[in-house]
């Protein structure tokens, strides 16, 4: 029987993809260039973690209790392997986040790349503890290659990113558009890194 909610056609889409793709892919830039704001202890989760590139690199870098969510088996059961074979420890789990959101201050850090859901976003908001971090990177609708989703609503308009935490105190956000030399810089994507303050 199918989860409620759960477009069955997606996750075989989804399920094809993870199952074809060579490897775990890399962690995201948001994630990469902002560890050093990371907690030095805590509850992390990665939503919608795909095959587990931010994950794995949380439990394997850090000293961070390590939850990762989607709803794909096939890319949870490649994450789970990946993890074994590294010999890290990372709970994952097939869920459907839309349904199944985390539960309110739940999370220190809250990783979130490449996956908009714009009805999710207060239960986001609501699951990182206060002092904790949300980190966010995905695909905006100023763009300068072909990246990412076709669908309109499925990228960030100018700034959006900003707007859906405006209660947090934003520590790094990065959002060039197309202005200057497209050629250089992080193009195509939105990247924030904000924190919640007691």
């Amino acid at each position: 029987m199918a989860e409620p909610g759960v477009d069955e056609g997606q996750r075989e889409r989804w399920n094809r993809r993870h199952a074809e793709a060579p490897d775990t892919g890399a962690p995201a830039e948001v994630l990469l260039r902002n560890a050093h704001l990371l907690p030095a202890r805590g509850a992390a989760l990665d939503l919608a973690c795909g095959r587990g590139a931010n994950a794995l690199w949380l439990a394997g870098h850090t000293a961070l209790t390590v939850e990762a969510w989607d709803f794909s088996p096939v890319a949870i059961a490649r994450l789970e392997q990946t993890a074994a074979v590294r010999g890290l420890r990372v709970r994952a789990a097939v869920r459907d986040v839309v349904a199944q959101p985390p539960a309110p201050e739940s999370c220190d850090v809250l990783v979130v790349t490449h996956f908009l859901e714009r009805t999710l976003m207060p239960a986001l908001c609501a699951a990182v503890r206060p002092g904790g971090l949300v980190l966010y990177q995905t695909f905006t609708r100023e763009a300068v290659s072909m990246r990412g989703p076709a669908t309109p609503e499925w990228r960030l308009a100018p700034n959006e990113l900003l707007g859906w935490f405006a209660g947090f105190v934003v520590r790094a956000y990065r959002e060039e558009g197309s202005l200057g030399d497209t050629a250089r810089g992080l193009r195509d994507v939105a990247c924030l890194v904000a924190q919640k303050m007691d």
